[in-house]
């Protein structure tokens, strides 16, 4: 697959994700940030199920969705991703402002959005702010999706394992925040709606604005077009 056949792709699923998100959106807010009987459901099912050693272990998954794990974890994505050494710097800076500038937008949301959490009395562990999207899933979910890019640049048919642990991770740190009682389902949904929706404009751009000697670690030929480079397989 070509630059642009990447493009439009992470174009495509970015326009679906983001849509899929206002659509969520617009209901939480219309219902003035009310949960819906999925949440509740979730909700209950989750505080009559809580032995110590789940919420620790869920506390423990949890924490790695904030912070500065999740920024050192972009920048280690970013070295894995690039080929030479000044690329690897590049390819760090430009994963960790992607994650960073994410944050921002998520912030922004949630102040305009307002949703309360759930009551306090069903919380398991500490939590601040809006709920409306969950701050720990859109990071865990978009840095995970940082670290599946790099690893499928670098290791496009050998890294299936790897690319579903990497996954599984970014999923559960949404999970334990419904588990642990802070976020409703519906918070969670939408962290990993935006969180798609960011990647896949992050891809579209890197995949029409970067040159094409960052994949290669080369200089391209005079003359040649990075756009159509079949004989290359990191094209």
């Amino acid at each position: 697959m070509n630059r642009r056949d990447v493009a439009d792709v992470a174009g495509t699923i970015a326009l679906a994700a983001w849509g899929a998100f206002g659509v969520l959106t617009a209901v939480v807010v219309t219902g003035d940030g009310r949960p819906l009987r999925l949440d509740h459901n979730l909700l209950l099912w989750s505080a009559g199920h809580r032995p110590h050693a789940a919420v620790t272990l869920a506390r423990d998954v949890t924490a790695t969705g904030t912070g500065a794990i999740p920024y050192a974890l972009a920048v280690l994505a970013g070295l894995i991703a690039g080929r030479s050494a000044r690329h690897r710097l590049l390819a760090a800076a430009v994963f960790t402002g992607s994650l960073a500038a994410g944050q921002a937008l998520r912030y922004g949301v949630m102040e305009l959005v307002r949703r309360p959490r759930p009551p306090l009395t069903d919380w398991a562990t500490h939590a601040s702010g809006w709920g409306f999207p969950s701050g720990h899933t859109t990071t865990g979910a978009i840095t995970a999706g940082l670290l599946i890019a790099a690893v499928t640049l670098r290791a496009p048919r050998g890294a299936t394992a790897l690319r579903l642990i990497i996954g599984c991770w970014g999923a559960l740190v949404g999970l334990t925040r419904i588990y642990l009682g802070v976020h409703w389902f519906t918070d969670v949904l939408g962290g990993w709606l935006f969180a798609v929706g960011w990647l896949g404009t992050c891809l579209w751009v890197t995949a029409r604005r970067l040159p094409g000697s960052f994949v290669t670690g080369t200089a391209p030929a005079p003359g040649r077009r990075q756009d159509h480079a079949p004989q290359d397989p990191d094209h």
